[in-house]
């Protein structure tokens, strides 16, 4: 998910990353792109096992095969760690489930 923050905490954050894409989100506040993030942190178009992070959007994980559960939220933990050490923000998982084929 996108992380909303104060503006003089994104500004601090601008300085060190002007490429970093961000939007209004109300009063004194930005919303900083995630995907950008991730990419920086060289997830996006990874593999570990068969839990993957797509090629095209660093938002979403992909399963590439027989990847449980487990191992695809192992993964979004080790990405929302890994942006949180380089950028200092603990990113907000916001699952959505696709399954295909009977149950």
């Amino acid at each position: 998910k996108n992380p909303v923050i104060p503006a003089g905490d994104a500004a601090e954050l601008l300085q060190r990353y002007p490429d970093l894409p961000y939007w209004p989100a109300g009063e004194d506040r930005l919303k900083l792109a995630a995907a950008w993030m991730i990419e920086q942190c060289g997830f996006k178009g990874a593999q570990v096992g068969a839990a993957g992070v797509s090629e095209r959007h660093a938002l979403v994980l992909v399963n590439h095969g027989a990847a449980s559960g487990r191992e695809i939220a192992a993964l979004a933990r080790r990405i929302r760690l890994a942006v949180e050490k380089r950028f200092g923000l603990r990113l907000e998982f916001e699952p959505r489930l696709v399954e295909f084929g009977p149950d």
